[in-house]
């Protein structure tokens, strides 16, 4: 069997494809916009977020300089975590946080009789140093994110808002594009954690 064994040559591959298959959409999206939705599109092989992701004026630019001062980033799952380049967010000086699984946030949510999705955002809030929001699969903790900066207690520097689902998940991005935050967000019941991931990667690989 005769295939593609390189990495380099598989991804650039890949890229030249989906440049292609999205053909005359292509002129929609500058330079940096571009980069995003062709990263998302290469993690997921759906064209749809052609369509779905609306980017903020200033949120790519916001995020690639948090990212460049070596801010920490709050992901809302561990998939989010994962699949983020590390080798590179490390050499910036960042750390990626995720209160989820903590014991106190499992205790003040059960207390409270809430998810602890949207503890775990109000854990965040008090690390100075958390300038970006991953979240790609709770809108509870978006839900909760956005009434923080509402009330003035929160003011990211950019949040990925692309919770994937049927309750609350489009209702939550929609919510988030209303109020004063560079957003990225997937419009709709699509997006996840490989989303969230992706999107931070092409920020990553702009620096």
């Amino acid at each position: 069997m005769n295939y593609l064994k390189d990495p380099k040559k598989i991804e650039d591959t890949s890229f030249e494809i989906i440049t292609k298959e999205l053909g005359e959409k292509n002129s929609r999206f500058n330079e940096k916009t571009s980069k995003v939705i062709k990263r998302v599109i290469h993690t997921t092989a759906d064209f749809e977020y052609a369509d779905l992701i609306e980017i903020h004026p200033k949120a790519i630019d916001n995020g690639i300089a948090a990212l460049k001062k070596g801010c920490n980033i709050y992901t809302d799952t561990q998939m989010i975590k994962a699949g983020v380049n590390k080798r590179k967010f490390i050499e910036l000086g960042g750390e990626i946080c995720n209160f989820v699984h903590d014991e106190d946030v499992y205790i003040k949510a059960k207390e409270r009789g809430i998810t602890r999705s949207m503890v775990s955002i109000e854990k965040a809030l008090t690390y100075e140093k958390i300038k970006i929001y991953a979240i790609g699969n709770a809108p509870t903790a978006l839900f909760t994110l956005i009434k923080m900066v509402e009330k003035g207690i929160s003011k990211p520097d950019l949040v990925i808002g692309v919770p994937v689902g049927f309750v609350g998940a489009e209702e939550s991005k929609e919510a988030l594009m209303k109020i004063d935050v560079p957003y990225i967000v997937t419009r709709g019941r699509k997006g996840g954690s490989t989303v969230a991931a992706s999107i931070i990667n092409s920020l990553l690989y702009m620096i």
